[in-house]
């Protein structure tokens, strides 16, 4: 898609076209590259787990799981992501050799792991630290060209890194969110939801200065002329606090919510989206950004009845076992695999009558 407004900055034009017009990766490929993230967690905890426990203690030991953290954590993925990007599932393959061996090595002599009411607290802590890191990692490296093309967003169609790294981080916000928690709040909805909003709508607008000031690439196609991800974000806020729907229920609405926009986009509204035209009105100049909150905000609806559902109903009593827990767990992954799976072959099928990607 074309920049709205032309700057006549050309290296503008060209840092732009940089990334723009990109067809994506394959979904195997995205799979394969978070599996590479999850098990290199998952070796952290298996091999370090003493100093997990231990990192709050003394400053010696919160030293020493930072610098594990950046051996096990941050400079493989950083490499996976870049350099190593041609090898993805020789590497994941490698991985998880490893981990089979730790965890052998770890059976064997008794090393203690992090268990108890604060594992679950840990694990998501665990998850939203990954997610920021991957987060800041792809936005800073997409403008260069050791990052791989297929793993910046796509153009119209397709799977990316990146695609998948913004519903990610929808997801991250609500697993962690009140919502979630079932945390009844005693302001009214709009004092609730200017509090929630605001830092959002600073950040948004801070962005939006300095992207102007400083004649920063914009990639219209994104989001819009003027629209940036910490408006979707406080967008979701917004709609989420005037439709305050108890935890339990709010998968039901996200589905009913994510159907309907797929019903839309399918009967018109993604030719529209999808075309160059640009009017002066807030909306059309910043189409894509606005429509696509319906999406995430189907999205974070699911997210908070998946937390709710997986680590914080009846979270006041002990009733819940750890059994019951992995059940609804492997229950969950069945699930999703199984949708996974489904929206493969559609994809699949697509990609093979139209030649393009389809992210669904």
């Amino acid at each position: 898609m074309d920049s709205f407004p032309r700057s006549l900055n050309p290296n503008k034009h060209l840092r732009e076209q940089f990334v723009s017009n990109l067809p994506g990766s394959s979904m195997l490929e995205v799979s394969a590259l978070l599996n590479n993230v999850a098990l290199l967690m998952l070796l952290r905890h298996t091999f370090c787990s003493q100093t997990v426990n231990d990192a709050c203690r003394s400053l010696k030991s919160y030293l020493a799981s930072v610098a594990l953290d950046y051996v096990f954590l941050v400079l493989p993925t950083l490499l996976i992501f870049t350099v190593l990007a041609e090898w993805v599932y020789i590497c994941l393959i490698g991985l998880l050799l490893l981990l089979v061996f730790f965890t052998a090595v770890k059976r064997t002599y008794s090393l203690p792991y992090m268990e108890g009411p604060n594992a679950s607290r840990a694990s998501i802590s665990s998850y939203r630290v990954v997610m920021m890191f991957i987060t800041c990692l792809c936005i800073l490296a997409v403008d260069f060209r050791i990052y791989p093309r297929e793993y910046a967003k796509t153009e119209t169609y397709g799977a990316s890194l990146m695609d998948l790294g913004v519903g990610s981080f929808v997801l991250m916000n609500a697993v962690t969110s009140r919502q979630a928690r079932n945390i009844k709040s005693s302001m009214s909805w709009w004092k609730a939801a200017f509090k929630s909003t605001t830092p959002l709508l600073l950040l948004g607008f801070a962005r939006l200065a300095s992207t102007l000031s400083l004649d920063y690439q914009v990639h219209v196609g994104e989001y819009g002329v003027n629209w940036n991800f910490f408006f979707t974000l406080a967008g979701v806020s917004i709609l989420t606090s005037i439709l305050n729907v108890p935890a339990e229920y709010s998968g039901i609405l996200g589905s009913v919510i994510l159907v309907g926009y797929q019903s839309w986009l399918t009967n018109g509204l993604n030719v529209y989206l999808l075309s160059n035209e640009r009017g002066t009105d807030v909306i059309s100049r910043n189409k894509e950004g606005i429509f696509s909150l319906f999406g995430y905000w189907g999205m974070y609806l699911v997210g908070v009845q998946v937390s709710y559902y997986l680590f914080f109903e009846n979270h006041t009593t002990k009733q819940r076992s750890k059994h019951e827990t992995r059940i609804r767990i492997c229950l969950l992954t069945i699930m999703f695999c199984a949708t996974w799976l489904m929206l493969l072959g559609w994809w699949l099928k697509i990609y093979r009558y139209l030649k393009i990607d389809y992210q669904p």
